[in-house]
């Protein structure tokens, strides 16, 4: 045993071909002089077997096995700076091959439940069964928080750790939920409909009665939103720093948060907004209304991209998918309507709901309305009368011809009444439901992303690196003008404009000429618009071309002179008729005003001509002085 000790400096990793490379030769020869009679030694076979099937884990072979990062900064003179560079290769090279070997650690289930025989259902099994199945860290989520003054609304952080809740009757509180340490609690005393957190855990805000407020985490009041009237409704927007509400007015308002400024304020004019939700890939929200309309604005239109008809009675609740599931996040919405119906909708097909089924308890004649919600891992949650109904996928994106319900994953009956909110709380398993008599917290395995990214939201994060991530989104700050349906447009080339030139009567074009800057005459060539019958002609134009053609004083005269004629006659009353009478039929009476003012105006033209003969002392009134290009006119 002492001789496998001693050997022990040389054990080496396995090779490829899964032998142990032996000591170098050098070492060998030293060994071998140090102690002659350890290769005798009755304890040699012991060491080779197990040298021969044994290999250092990865993370602690030496630098020389690991992949050598390419040197490409030889070129760059500065040593400091070609050694930083270095680094930062190797660095990224190692961490690539680090997350390829942590894709096998990646399970592609998410942790759902699993029953043991054909007959068993996983919506039979009760809350008390999970609790006792999962570990003590996981069953902490499982509360029933008892309070007055609901409804209650619920609202995560977007590292899943804290909790804001607010009551219709004013009562609101943030804390941190797993360790129950309480940040602040208010009594407003007023109607609170909404809350929701902003860049992180130290601000919120909270829609009151009249405006919408926002407090810092020890519960102090920091800006009244005066613009924000009769707000209903809160969702932030992390990456744009946008606060966005609506409300009874029926006004969808963008307040920036980092510079205080009200960035658009959107006039729906579809009455109050009963529902509001964003889509987490691509910032666009949806809106939900009384008349059964969803309707999805960006900042930068004033009207809806999209409007479509949902329902038969007013929108009550909507959603929409942040999984990846089918390729990418935010593909699927679900609505929730006064009629008792709960649809999913495909955001890349507006033609009709991908699923639809009608819930018991909802709608106009039960108790409560509906409410939906849906996970990071895309699990739908369905409140209605007093039970909540979890759905998973791939059943929920499958088309389906009938208004039969997907097959129902997890079941929780709940006696306070009505359901008011669902929210799922990130990276974790559990759902909260607010009713009249607080809060209800219940597990749904494999709802949540097991798989978080600390640069985006760190659950475990202390305070110098929330601030460092502060700092960082401030930096990153997307505008508002990038928030469109399709946000594979960024980094695209424009495609090449079809109305770019100008156009003569054929439609020829004439000219490389935007479209905005041609005259309106021309506008109406290329829109294909123009009334033929119209003059479009003045004898002023006209004019100013024979004019020039003459070689007068100069382009500066010329040009101010036309602009003297331009303002001429425009109060004419035969012009104002014929604007007012312009059509696209012909009108007897419009063509004939339009020859008497065509002959009008050869009269005057014959009329200038001739004055302009006499005064250069020419026999003939209406002969032109002849010029040196005529003699190109007669040689053509």
């Amino acid at each position: 045993m002492d001789s496998l000790i001693a050997k022990a400096d040389a054990l080496r990793p396995l090779s490829k071909h899964g032998k142990s490379k032996g000591p170098p030769p050098h070492k060998k020869a030293k060994t071998t002089h140090d102690s002659s009679t350890s290769s005798s030694t009755p304890h040699t076979h012991v060491f080779n077997a197990i040298n021969s099937q044994t290999s250092l884990p990865k993370s602690l072979r030496p630098s020389s096995n690991e992949p050598a990062p390419s040197k490409t900064h030889s070129h760059i003179a500065n040593k400091k700076l070609r050694s930083h560079l270095d680094r930062q290769s190797a660095h990224a090279t190692r961490a690539k091959a680090l997350v390829q070997d942590s894709a096998l650690l990646l399970p592609e289930d998410a942790g759902l439940m699993q029953v043991e025989g054909e007959m068993d259902r996983t919506w039979r099994i009760s809350q008390d069964e999970i609790v006792k199945q999962v570990g003590a860290e996981a069953a902490k989520g499982r509360k029933e928080m008892v309070l007055d003054g609901g409804p209650y609304r619920s609202r995560y952080s977007r590292n899943g750790r804290h909790m804001a809740i607010v009551g219709s009757k004013g009562h609101v509180a943030t804390f941190d939920w797993q360790t129950g340490t309480m940040h602040s609690e208010l009594q407003l005393q007023e109607t609170c409909r909404d809350i929701t957190f902003l860049q992180d855990h130290s601000l919120y805000a909270v829609a009151q009665k009249k405006y919408a407020f926002i407090y810092d985490r020890d519960g102090v009041e920091m800006h009244r939103l005066k613009s924000h009237i009769e707000p209903t409704r809160l969702e932030f927007l992390p990456y744009h720093w946008l606060l966005a509400s609506v409300g009874n007015t029926g006004h969808l308002h963008y307040q920036d948060t980092s510079t205080g400024t009200l960035l658009q304020s959107h006039a729906t004019h579809l009455g109050p907004t009963l529902s509001l939700a964003q889509n987490p890939h691509t910032a666009v929200l949806y809106l939900g209304h009384t008349n059964g309309t969803v309707t999805l604005w960006t900042p930068n239109q004033s009207t809806p991209a999209v409007r479509l008809l949902a329902h038969m009675g007013g929108v009550v609740s909507l959603g929409v998918d942040p999984s990846g599931v089918g390729g990418g996040g935010g593909r699927y919405m679900a609505t929730a309507g006064r009629d008792g119906v709960v649809k999913v909708w495909d955001c890349r097909n507006w033609k009709g709901a991908v699923r639809s089924w009608g819930v018991r308890g909802g709608g106009a004649g039960g108790v409560g309305e509906i409410e939906v919600g849906w996970s990071q891992k895309g699990a739908l949650a369905v409140a209605s009368g007093g039970s909540v109904n979890v759905y998973t996928t791939p059943s929920l994106h499958s088309p389906h011809p009938h208004p039969n319900p997907p097959p129902l994953y997890l079941t929780h009956p709940i006696p306070h009444r009505p359901l008011h909110s669902l929210r799922f709380c990130p990276f974790q398993d559990i759902l909260t439901i607010g009713h009249a008599n607080g809060l209800s917290s219940i597990l749904v395995p494999g709802s949540g992303e097991p798989n978080f990214d600390s640069s985006e939201a760190d659950p475990f994060e202390g305070k110098k690196a929330r601030r460092e991530r502060e700092v960082k989104g401030l930096l990153d700050k997307i505008q508002p003008d990038l928030i469109t349906l399709d946000p594979s447009f960024v980094g695209s080339l424009a495609p090449p404009s079809k109305l770019t030139t100008s156009v003569d009567g054929n439609g020829t074009p004439t000219s490389d000429i935007p479209y905005a800057r041609l005259p309106r005459i021309d506008r109406l060539r290329v829109s294909g618009k123009v009334d033929s019958t119209e003059d479009h002609s003045s004898s002023d134009d006209e004019d100013e071309k024979e004019e020039v053609g003459d070689g007068g004083e100069g382009k500066k005269k010329d040009r101010e002179e036309r602009e003297k004629r331009r303002m001429r006659g425009k109060g004419k009353s035969l012009k104002r008729y014929l604007r007012k009478q312009r059509k696209n039929v012909i009108d007897p009476k419009a063509v004939a005003i339009r020859a008497k003012l065509e002959k009008e105006k050869t009269e005057r033209k014959k009329a200038r001509e001739a004055a302009k003969a006499a005064e250069n002392g020419e026999p003939g009134a209406g002969e032109r002085k002849s010029s040196a290009l005529d003699r190109f006119r007669r040689a053509g």
